[in-house]
């Protein structure tokens, strides 16, 4: 199964992270949404899975929990927007973290885009970083990887180019 993996869109979505996410099982979205038409049209391409963020309004909110979790091919995720800093995550993450086993935590809001192994909870921390042009970040990244037997393979981290460089 593949999937692709986005965050912090804030309303923007262009033709280059669509030709990345042709191939994909199934689009994950950690949050910061934007807008809901963003979905509307990443479901042209494969199923969604979103959670919303901070950014998102109620629209978003009704569509979307603040939490998912999923099963997929052996493996647990805990999809949230906010987390924290790996190994020192804030209090809600820590609480659903203390409640149940989990191999890979995904989150977005840093819009740093980090991919690390944490010893302490014994998860693989998982953040794209942010693909949208509204933040601090430089370069827009989104990732892609793959799940089978219980194990991540080929992941992917992909610029998408420098942040406010739009086209026209």
């Amino acid at each position: 199964m593949k999937i692709g993996l986005l965050s912090d869109n804030h309303g923007y979505l262009d033709d280059q992270i669509k030709s990345h996410l042709q191939d994909v099982d199934e689009i994950w979205h950690a949050g910061d949404i934007g807008d809901i038409s963003i979905i509307d049209r990443l479901t042209t391409l494969a199923p969604v899975v979103a959670v919303y963020g901070n950014i998102d309004n109620h629209i978003t909110r009704s569509e979307f929990p603040e939490n998912q979790i999923l099963k997929r091919h052996g493996m647990t995720f805990l999809i949230r927007h906010i987390a924290g800093r790996i190994e020192r995550y804030n209090v809600g993450t820590r609480e659903i973290l203390a409640e149940q086993k989990f191999d890979a935590l995904i989150c977005g809001h840093s819009h740093i885009l980090k991919v690390q192994y944490d010893k302490r909870y014994q998860l693989l921390y998982i953040n794209p970083g942010a693909c949208g042009h509204h933040g601090f970040h430089y370069v827009r990244t989104l990732i892609t990887f793959h799940i089978d037997d219980g194990k991540i393979h080929t992941m992917n981290a992909i610029e998408l180019g420098k942040r406010g460089a739009i086209e026209q």
